[in-house]
């Protein structure tokens, strides 16, 4: 297990600044991601990091040991593609063992890998085939049983699965965070998938036009987001524009009992899942902002339900776990909502989260 520093990493192509000074710490035996959309930086770190890619300016160490100045095979990385990359001329168990031959292992321990690789991928039995025998999820199995085989240092994917259907894509992940797990490899992931990065990461970096914009867990980094970017990338987020009244906060016609921040153009946010549909209007308007909203749509899912309402604060969308009969019939009619003030989160205009009613 190898601890990875990436130190004010910088790249531009031309006049466009790709990475704007990257600081990130991966700790030893993490399974660390990269999220952000297309164009954020994340593929050209992880390149910069494999050795395929020379940065401008910044250092990659692993285990105290600077690295960048070496070429792509000798910094001891494992790296799994989105296109599978096997070799097709090559079987299974070869395409296993090509990493392993080119160590000069012995031939004993070399089956005693390919076979290991084979069991933990689940393709027990598939080595004397040839890649165009086998599925697109099955040639990525591959791909990733050559990469930890030879036990790099890192292990380096770039959107392994987005080349699969939704089901195989579930279930590779869980293989993939399974043998990580039991093998203890330190693991960069690049995705755009928001689902995957929480289902599989001890921790998420997200990325915005070369910047980090939140390092934290999956937990911190969905239900504590530090930047609006973070917020509005991760997850659905309702956003509601606010502005300071007396030193208190107004959305729309409402003039909350808080502190507002000392500028206007902030913003009030809140998740779905964390509106109150159907709420009391009776209730404790310390405790929560009451509005009424019209509903102009709802999405059953089964297990859940989506509404869109408007109100006076602009459109809002909650989600209700397990909805009654009764709450799916409101359709057309304007119903009672409550945004606990526990649940919302204040963005200043620079994108900066701060606590709600707090002065600042």
């Amino acid at each position: 297990m190898s601890r990875l520093d990436i130190r004010t990493i910088e790249k531009s192509f031309g006049d466009v600044r790709v990475l704007k000074g990257v600081d990130l710490t991966v700790e030893s035996g993490e399974f660390f991601t990269l999220l952000g959309p297309s164009g954020c930086g994340k593929t050209t770190l992880l390149r910069i990091i494999a050795g395929f890619q020379r940065q401008d300016a910044g250092e990659i160490v692993v285990d105290g040991d600077r690295i960048d100045a070496r070429p792509a095979h000798k910094r001891d990385i494992g790296m799994v593609f989105q296109d599978y990359a096997v070799f097709p001329h090559l079987t299974v168990a070869e395409n296993i063992a090509f990493g392993l031959r080119a160590r000069r292992m012995g031939d004993a321990d070399v089956r005693a890998r390919v076979d290991e690789g084979l069991r933990m991928v689940r393709l027990e039995g598939l080595g004397q085939r040839l890649p165009s025998e086998l599925s697109g999820g099955q040639q990525q199995r591959v791909g990733l049983a050559r990469a930890m085989a030879i036990r790099p240092k890192l292990l380096l994917m770039d959107e392994p699965l987005s080349n699969l259907d939704a089901k195989l894509r579930v279930d590779l992940r869980e293989d993939i965070r399974d043998i990580q797990k039991r093998l203890g490899i330190t693991t960069i992931y690049v995705t755009h998938d928001q689902e995957e990065a929480l289902a599989i990461s001890d921790r998420i970096c997200v990325m915005d036009r070369g910047v980090v914009e939140q390092v934290g867990t999956p937990f911190e980094v969905y239900r504590a987001p530090r930047r609006r970017f973070a917020a509005a990338f991760v997850g659905t987020m309702n956003f509601v524009a606010a502005d300071s009244d007396g030193g208190r906060v107004r959305i729309g016609p409402l003039t909350l009992p808080v502190a507002a921040p000392a500028r206007d153009g902030f913003q009030l946010a809140i998740r779905p899942e964390n509106v109150v549909v159907g709420a009391p209007t009776d209730g404790d308007a310390r405790g929560a902002i009451r509005l009424e909203g019209a509903v102009r749509k709802i999405t059953f899912l089964g297990r859940e339900a989506h509404y869109t309402l408007s109100t006076p604060v602009g459109e809002i969308v909650a989600q209700v776990a397990d909805p009654t009969r009764e709450l799916l019939d409101v359709e057309g009619r304007t119903i009672a909502i409550a945004l606990p003030y526990d649940k919302v989160v204040l963005f200043t205009a620079e994108g900066d989260a701060t606590p709600f009613g707090a002065a600042t």
